[in-house]
């Protein structure tokens, strides 16, 4: 696989929505990391676990994976000979207990889950080192209980500070001070504990200045009488921190001694976390586990693209068993990338171990190579010409190539001269059919139909057309050829009916026109007399003339053809007459505003009705442009018998 195919693909849109099913970064991970899978048991593996995952949500309200986090990081600090905070340790605290619970919870559900239920028995409980830090931490800091020195520690600091209150209170209290002291109240600044002074009277007090307030109005001042009390809390509150340490010390080595175990917690939660993804991913989108196989043949039944929401028209497919290459046609919309989008990706998903939605009976063939050629990959840093860029991208495809590959061809051979292109479709599908690869192109070059109806290991398919509105279906319909409907859209939209005709006759013989006009070759005149005598009037659409024969005004729809004659409309019909029977009276940029569409000179109300009606896409328009096809097919039909 290569990351252009993902990336055409959407494969890594998909795992992002797998993703957010995860509950933890854990098993993130392994969804980024995750590799589509060409061996038949990885994926028979990976695709029983997410069945069995989906068994076990179908039947339960939840799976005890919350809480579960990702706790690596901290056991790396572990290895590099780091102390964990309380924080981190009630992570792993934490941990530990979810990974107790899922043991618990997994073997009871061993009839519902044979194979992925046996994963706990990998699993280590650690109920000593979770009693331990949770006695030993509460609140994200080390509790008293934790050991009896630090509770001895606390309890004269407590002593000691009240000591301190007690001292600080007879201060404030005293009158002797009332003038000096700014504000009545205990301050800790710095950990040792003051009283606001007015900074005029800051000699008056005695004691150490702690700190002077930002305008320099106030000084915080210990008293002398609390020192030696600041001095033993000091020391207390340094022991204090000895013992906190000594105690997560104590705990980060008790992990430590379980780490390995613990690492083998952490894979086993990581595979849980990323199967249930899987599992719920499955719910979401009712999806199944395909049958697989590894000799190319696949068989889609109803089957969504991934991505897709809302009403999805089902993919029925087809392929690797009576034929290896199928040639898709249809109109531009009509859903062909679509169907190219939705056989790669399901490849992909299945490979991946992802459940896809789809009806029972669908199988998936897995490929060790899956290459596309879908959209514009026009470079502009090498100026590589659209057609080239994909040749490029064909030329590296065939070469790494084999008998187990998929390839998905968009508009294959499109972006150069048609016969051309065509013909080097034909040669590049032929190729790759030699090279024993499953091949799904699409195409509008009739060349390539044809082809795939003469070789016996080709098929032909279509999207679907709705006949009666002229719309696509976006249902792809096996062993039919996709027809354009150009030629009755050209024909209300007033296009000359022997143009028409003529293009009818091209698309069936390649018999074209070839005859040269008689007045192609343009003589000098041998005087300028005679030059001026054989001046001929031009005329164009629009112009006023006035029929000499019949003293009448028309107006001109034809210019002059090789014979000097024109066409005007007059009394509501046209008219072809020479030259010398008419004469200019008005110019049309005389009589019409610049832009004026002279078309509807000539054409009824109701005419100009009905052509804006196709344009806007009215449905009323289109189902009597049906009705008109279907009239002409009938009388076609009688002509022929």
């Amino acid at each position: 696989m290569n990351i252009s195919t993902f990336d055409k693909l959407q494969y890594d849109e998909l795992k992002e929505i797998v993703k957010s099913f995860c509950v933890s970064g854990l098993g993130k991970q392994l969804i980024d990391k995750l590799q589509p899978s060409a061996s038949l048991s990885v994926v028979k593996t990976r695709l029983n676990e997410t069945t069995e995952a989906r068994a076990i949500l179908d039947t339960e309200n939840h799976v005890p994976l919350v809480g579960i986090s990702n706790i690596q990081n901290y056991m790396d600090k572990l290895e590099k000979g780091m102390i964990l905070d309380p924080s981190e340790l009630v992570a792993i605290a934490d941990f530990l207990r979810g990974c107790r619970k899922m043991r618990g919870f997994m073997r009871e559900r061993e009839f519902l889950a044979p194979k992925i239920s046996t994963y706990v028995y990998s699993m280590t409980e650690f109920a000593h080192i979770e009693d331990r830090i949770h006695a030993s931490i509460k609140g994200n800091q080390v509790d008293s209980a934790a050991s009896k020195e630090l509770k001895r520690i606390r309890k004269h600091i407590a002593i000691t500070e009240a000591k301190i209150e007690e001292q600080l209170q007879r201060f404030l209290k005293n009158s002797a001070y009332k003038e000096y002291i700014q504000e009545f109240f205990v301050s800790k600044k710095n950990d040792r504990f003051t009283i606001p002074i007015k900074a005029a009277y800051k000699n008056h007090v005695p004691g150490a200045i702690v700190e002077v307030s930002s305008k320099g109005a106030t000084v915080f001042i210990e008293p002398i009488s609390v020192s030696k009390y600041n001095a033993e809390l000091a020391s207390l509150k340094a022991e204090e921190v000895m013992e906190e340490y000594q105690i997560l010390a104590d705990l980060s080595n008790l992990i430590f001694d379980h780490a390995q175990s613990m690492n083998i917690n952490i894979e086993l939660i990581s595979q849980y976390d990323m199967i249930f993804a899987k599992g719920k991913f499955s719910r979401s989108i009712d999806g199944i586990e395909p049958l697989i196989n590894d000799h190319g043949y696949m068989k889609l039944v109803s089957c969504r693209h991934p991505l897709l929401t809302g009403k999805v028209v089902p993919l029925d497919f087809e392929i690797g068993d009576s034929y290896r290459s199928l040639v898709i046609t249809g109109p531009n919309a009509g859903g062909k990338t679509v169907v190219l989008k939705t056989i790669g990706l399901i490849t992909l998903a299945t490979m991946s171990g992802f459940h896809i939605a789809a009806a029972p009976g669908t199988e998936v063939a897995l490929f060790r190579h899956v290459f596309v050629d879908i959209g514009d990959n026009q470079s502009l840093e090498n100026a590589l010409s659209t057609f080239s860029s994909h040749m490029k991208n064909i030329s590296e495809i065939m070469y790494a190539a084999d008998r187990h590959t998929l390839l998905l061809f968009d508009e294959i051979g499109s972006g150069t001269e048609p016969n051309e292109g065509a013909a080097l479709a034909i040669a590049i599908l032929e190729e790759f059919y030699h090279m024993d690869c499953i091949t799904v192109a699409t195409t509008h070059y009739g060349e390539i139909k044809q082809y795939s109806e003469m070789h016996s290991d080709f098929m032909n398919a279509a999207m679907e057309f709705n006949q009666e509105t002229l719309e696509p279906q976006y249902r792809l319909m096996i062993g039919q050829s996709g027809d354009s409907n150009a030629l009755w859209i050209s024909r209300k939209m007033k296009l000359k009916e022997h143009v028409l005709e003529r293009a009818k006759s091209y698309m069936q013989r390649k018999e074209y026109r070839l005859d040269r006009l008689q007045s192609s070759k343009v003589s000098k005149p041998k005087n300028m007399d005679i030059a001026v005598e054989a001046v001929i009037p031009t005329y164009t659409m629009g112009d006023k003339v006035k029929l000499l024969d019949q003293n009448e005004s028309a107006i001109v729809y034809r210019g002059l053809d090789s014979f000097n004659n024109l066409i005007v409309f007059v009394q509501g019909t046209m008219l072809e007459v020479h030259y010398k029977r008419v004469a200019l009276e008005l110019q049309a940029s005389e009589l019409y505003p610049e832009g004026y569409d002279l078309n509807m000179l000539f054409t009824s109300y109701q005419e100009r009705k009905f052509q804006h009606d196709m344009q806007r896409g009215s449905k009323k328009a289109l189902r009597k442009v049906q009705k008109e096809m279907r009239n002409q097919r009938r009388q076609d039909t009688e002509e022929q018998n």
